[in-house]
């Protein structure tokens, strides 16, 4: 008890150059999850890939954050907080340089990965940092500032992405790292300090770690070329289906019996952290693919440019930082962090509703107050689900907790992107399928509208067969237009039922003053 009261907490500016080197660091890694989203079009015709080709330069990423996220509290003990976090910056950093210079895919994809690597520790070690620059009664402040870097970072990706694209190059969305990768490395070196008491694991858990990468890898790529492969039509699939199952049930058995688990999910042995669980990966589904979707949508579907596309997300990130500022002193008042967390799922479910009504015509204008919703939704899930989560564990086990918490939200979003993918080309080829049934040279209406369009073709100046084709290659491009937006609607309506599941989960969570980690505490150590 002693212990705890003697204490010393950084104040001043001591804290507040801690929270900005932790919080920039953080945004790196974030940014770089979103920031090319509203670039995919122009680095898939500059290097020639097909669009489902391109989601690996998004998959790739994600899937090494997944890998190294939960790593983070282990390499921490073993090179020391300062060394990890800092040679992290400068690995991110260096990758981005590379990424910029990538003429293959394959290249991109390869220095995505690596850049993955450096981005996995910057998270959870971030959050760490900042949560321990506060006392425990301000926990709540602490995990408020994190979710907003959070929340921040995937949202302002595509405004600077879409900016970076349309007025320099793709290229750009990249090298920008570079300044504030070297200046984030210089804060961390010089003020980050090492946990006092930090012991290194007396073993790396290899076995761990490599089924780890087996079972992550494994279910991306399923999910990733599962539909242009046909499925458990496919060898390849099926046998990589087996594996990642098999990997994955490995995975759970090693890291629950043996002795120094590379990641320690006997931690889900706490209640609130099972279901904060289940509620991160709901919300990293929400926060990554509505991100990665709605540029798509309005690129594809409204014709918006890049920078468009991003300038109007700005709305929704201001959101989202005010709600979580809302959240820390409502949480300071000690209102019900269920209650703050029910309403924005419903926050979220109104968002998405009003997405699925989208249409042709649809302009900012209507995008405007859903995107405000999803905002202040997400902010109101975010900050309580994490403080609950994380409630009663403490010392090794909140490293350790808060990085099983970020793993299993980024695995949400990479998840959710594939998913994503995945649903939108089954429903393109449904909705393609529906509306030529009501759209060929046999239908009435068709007929007209494609004989009125001939007509004012060939007023225009053009021969009868150019001006029929005209007329053709127009009404195919609205059919094509159509049939995208629809299927996205299909796409945001999905994601509003996604939230709903979240309610009875939140209702199943504790909120009581008991010290919940305190067991596993004891047991662990």
């Amino acid at each position: 008890m002693q212990a705890k009261e003697l204490t010393q907490y950084p104040v001043g500016a001591e804290r507040a150059i801690l929270i900005v080197t932790a919080i920039s660091a953080s945004l790196l890694q974030l940014i770089d999850t979103s920031i090319v989203n509203v670039s995919l079009r122009e680095i898939s015709g500059s290097l020639g890939a097909t669009t489902t080709e391109i989601a690996w330069a998004v998959t790739s990423y994600a899937i090494s954050n997944v890998i190294m996220i939960p790593l983070a509290s282990m390499l921490n003990n073993l090179f020391g907080r300062r060394n990890y976090f800092t040679i992290s910056i400068l690995i991110f950093t260096i990758a981005s340089f590379f990424c910029g210079t990538a003429d293959s895919l394959v290249t991109l994809v390869i220095w995505r990965f690596i850049q993955g690597i450096g981005g996995g520790a910057l998270l959870t070690t971030g959050q760490t940092i900042i949560v321990e620059a506060f006392p425990p009664e301000k926990i709540g402040t602490a995990n408020a500032i994190f979710g907003m870097g959070v929340i921040l970072g995937p949202t302002f990706g595509p405004t600077l992405g879409g900016y970076l694209t349309d007025n320099f190059s793709w290229h750009w969305i990249f090298f920008i790292n570079i300044p504030i990768g070297f200046v984030a490395a210089y804060l961390s070196w010089r003020f980050v300090k090492d946990k006092i008491g930090a012991m290194k694991p007396p073993k790396i858990d290899w076995a761990g770690i490599v089924l780890l990468v087996m079972a992550v890898g494994g279910l991306q790529y399923v999910l990733e070329e599962g539909t242009t492969k046909d499925w458990f039509e496919s060898k390849e699939i099926v046998i990589l289906s087996l594996i990642t199952a098999i990997s994955f049930i490995a995975f759970i058995w090693r890291e629950w019996t043996y002795e120094f688990p590379a990641v320690n999910i006997r931690l889900l042995a706490s209640w609130n952290l099972a279901l904060g669980s289940v509620l991160n990966f709901i919300v990293g589904l929400i926060l990554l693919a509505t991100v990665f979707v709605f540029p798509l949508f309005a690129q594809i579907g409204l014709g918006w440019t890049a920078t468009m596309t991003g300038n109007f997300l700005i709305s929704g990130a201001l959101a989202s930082a005010i709600s979580m500022l809302v959240v820390g002193r409502l949480m300071a008042k000690d209102i019900n962090p269920k209650t703050i967390m029910i309403a924005g799922a419903f926050m979220i479910f109104g968002f998405a509703i009003l997405m699925s009504f989208s249409s042709p015509d649809s302009s900012e204008h209507n995008f405007f107050w859903p995107f405000i919703l999803r905002g202040f939704g997400i902010g109101f899930m975010m900050s309580p689900a994490m403080v609950l989560s994380l409630k009663g564990l403490k010392g090794l086990n909140l490293a350790q907790g808060a990085g099983l918490s970020n793993m299993i939200r980024q695995l949400g979003g990479a998840v959710g992107i594939a998913i994503m993918n995945v649903f939108l080309t089954h429903r393109n080829a449904q909705n393609d399928n529906y509306l030529v049934q009501h759209f060929n040279i046999y239908n009435e209406p068709f007929q007209e509208k494609a004989n009125l369009l001939t007509q004012n073709f060939a007023a225009q100046g053009y021969f009868k067969d150019d001006a029929q084709q005209m007329a053709y290659k127009l009404l195919d491009a609205s059919l094509f237009k159509q049939q995208s937006i629809i299927s996205y609607n299909n796409v945001f309506w999905t994601v509003g039922l996604a939230v709903i599941i979240c309610i009875p989960v939140i209702l199943l969570i504790r909120n009581s003053k008991e010290k919940m980690g305190e067991k596993i505490e004891v047991h662990m150590e």
